[in-house]
């Protein structure tokens, strides 16, 4: 019986519960429509190339793998922006989100609030990401609705330092294999610019094994990190580098084996998968030397900024805080729905802080941590060590 046709492994179907345990595409588009918009439009400007015509599934009942370049030392804007702009993309182009990628996000970025986007509760996943387990992997092989988005470097890619920054790491054989056992191709795209969000930044393994131990999965080494003891707020920040996503060549891993997924060794999963990595480091370097010289574009940052001075200052990375702070008020405190946070008003963010009062622990050095921690880390297993 084909892939296609047969039904999930038991321990597959008992965990299909994930694909709905938390994504709301209403959070999504309300989020996008009041915050990621005008952040997109201003700040990131990105950008797709090569997305058109949208890549088509070569097995229909069952996802193509999206894989990307991890941005490296950088929390991980060019993750949201992504998906955000395809989402936009989708619904202008084709009316659907049925084949938006949902991306495998690295579970740390679950496991506290302070991970999440100005300590949104589980906003990951409600933006549509899903742990990055092995079963986890294997039962969304299985889910028809969108896409998947992973970024096969893993941890390694994540930590690799600003003087590795187009350097890709080995990639996960998983990756390579499940794509084998179901039938459905590879799609690669190359994230460029994004290692300019937190620049010449660079990773110690022995501060990220320390940093791990609190819910942070690596500690960037940068300048950046003074203004974060001074200014909470600059945790989150991203410099306004220009993000753009290329599309490359489609990846059918039958051409690189007869063999079926359970027919592999190890070592030959190992050196199928370089031989992929290898294909996507050329086409990389061709999308930076194309796209990644000149990563902020000042000229058209302060066009952008001009043309939206209306939006002053929520495009900026320091009024940020109090724009998501009200939105989670408003969608998760109030249960409101596909609303307007009117940021093109005048007065709206002192109208904002005085509503959050939180946000302004952002703004007060060194001790502004602790009530931020102290959200941060609720129901955390640190907090709930005597």
């Amino acid at each position: 019986m084909p892939a296609a046709a047969a039904l999930p492994p038991p321990a597959i179907q008992a965990n299909q519960h994930i694909y709905t345990d938390y994504f709301k595409e209403e959070f999504t588009q309300t989020l996008d429509d009041s915050i990621l918009h005008l952040l997109d439009r201003v700040w990131f400007r990105s950008r797709l190339v090569g997305f058109e015509p949208f890549p088509p599934r070569n097995n229909p009942d069952r996802p193509l793998i999206f894989a990307s370049n991890h941005s490296g030392m950088a929390f991980p804007w060019d993750a949201i922006i992504s998906l955000s702009h395809l989402w936009r993309y989708l619904l202008h182009t084709r009316g659907t989100l049925r084949d938006l990628p949902r991306p495998l996000s690295a579970p740390m970025l679950s496991a506290t609030t302070l991970m999440n986007p100005y300590l949104i509760k589980d906003f990951w996943k409600k933006c549509g990401s899903v742990d990055a387990t092995t079963l986890n992997f294997e039962t969304m092989m299985y889910y028809q609705d969108h896409n998947l988005m992973l970024y096969p470097e893993g941890v390694p890619g994540i930590g690799k330092g600003f003087n590795r920054k187009y350097q890709l790491q080995r990639l996960a054989t998983s990756m390579l294999r499940l794509s084998l056992m179901h039938g459905t191709d590879i799609m690669p795209f190359y994230t460029i610019n994004a290692e300019y969000l937190n620049p010449y930044a660079y990773s110690f393994d022995w501060i990220n094994r320390l940093t791990k131990k609190i819910g942070i999965p690596f500690l960037p080494i940068t300048l950046l990190l003074l203004l974060v003891i001074i200014q909470p707020w600059a945790f989150y920040l991203a410099l306004p580098a220009q993000l753009t996503y290329v599309m490359g060549t489609r990846i059918r891993p039958t051409d690189y084996t007869t063999k079926k997924h359970d027919e592999l060794s190890r070592d030959e999963l190992l050196a199928i998968s370089e031989q992929i990595r290898q294909r996507m480091q050329v086409e990389m370097d061709a999308a930076v030397a194309a796209h990644g010289q000149h990563p902020y574009r000042w000229r058209e940052l302060w066009q952008r900024m001009k043309e939206n001075r209306r939006y002053f200052p929520f495009f900026l990375p320091f009024a940020w805080p109090a724009a998501f702070t009200e939105f989670e008020r408003r969608y998760v405190k109030n249960g409101e729905r596909y609303f307007d946070l009117h940021l093109d008003r005048p007065g709206t963010f002192w109208k904002l802080l005085w509503r959050n009062p939180l946000v302004l622990a952002y703004f007060i050095p060194l001790l502004g941590w602790i009530p931020l921690a102290i959200k941060g880390y609720r129901g955390h297993r640190l907090s709930q060590k005597k």
